[in-house]
């Protein structure tokens, strides 16, 4: 059987962008979200180990930029299933040289696209529709003392969110800037 999916690099070293590829007739489609076959060399001998859905309401709204420090650091599978996201991943390794770049594209129920996130990176989102429902596929369990963040409106990341910003949790509002002495992660 062929690859259900197309993966392609990015810019940013290990930052992976899959198109999946339904397959379809009358009554709707069946689509392969993840495959250990197809996407193993992406995890480089990890699993899948934590699976998450999120609903964001409010068209505008940003969540992120979250990463888990090591070592918990993850490595994240992201796909949205319904409505759109502008879906940005942040380099956040210390030695690389594409620190603090940043990489976003649009993911939604009708593109069949699915960042895969390397262990090194922070991760978040806009909603460009209300009602996105979100699904992460995670390399490593949550841990709560290992959470961590970059603030998204930080103007040292320049991120160019494609809306303005409707509403962001108080916590994400509180990330520190990088000007204030972020290092990076070393993995």
């Amino acid at each position: 059987m062929s690859s259900r999916f197309d993966i392609v690099d990015t810019a940013l070293p290990g930052l992976k962008l899959s198109q999946r590829k339904p397959v379809g007739d009358d009554r709707g489609f069946l689509e392969r979200l993840y495959c250990t076959q197809d996407m193993g060399d992406f995890l480089t001998g990890k699993c899948v180990v934590q699976v998450n859905r999120s609903l964001t309401k409010k068209l505008g709204a940003v969540r992120g930029m979250h990463f888990q420090r090591p070592p918990f650091a993850e490595a994240k599978i992201v796909s949205c299933l319904r409505g759109a996201v502008f879906d940005v991943a942040i380099d956040i390794r210390a030695n690389s040289d594409t620190f603090l770049h940043w990489h976003g594209e649009i993911l939604s129920a009708e593109n069949h696209k699915t960042l895969l996130i390397p262990e090194g990176f922070a991760h978040g989102f806009q909603t460009l529709s209300e009602d996105c429902e979100m699904l992460y596929l995670h390399t490593a369990a949550y841990q709560p003392s290992a959470e961590s963040g970059l603030n998204p409106r930080d103007p040292g990341l320049a991120i160019r969110w494609p809306l303005p910003i409707s509403e962001m949790s108080d916590r994400d509002a509180a990330h520190k800037m990088v000007a204030d002495g972020f290092e990076g992660v070393t993995l």
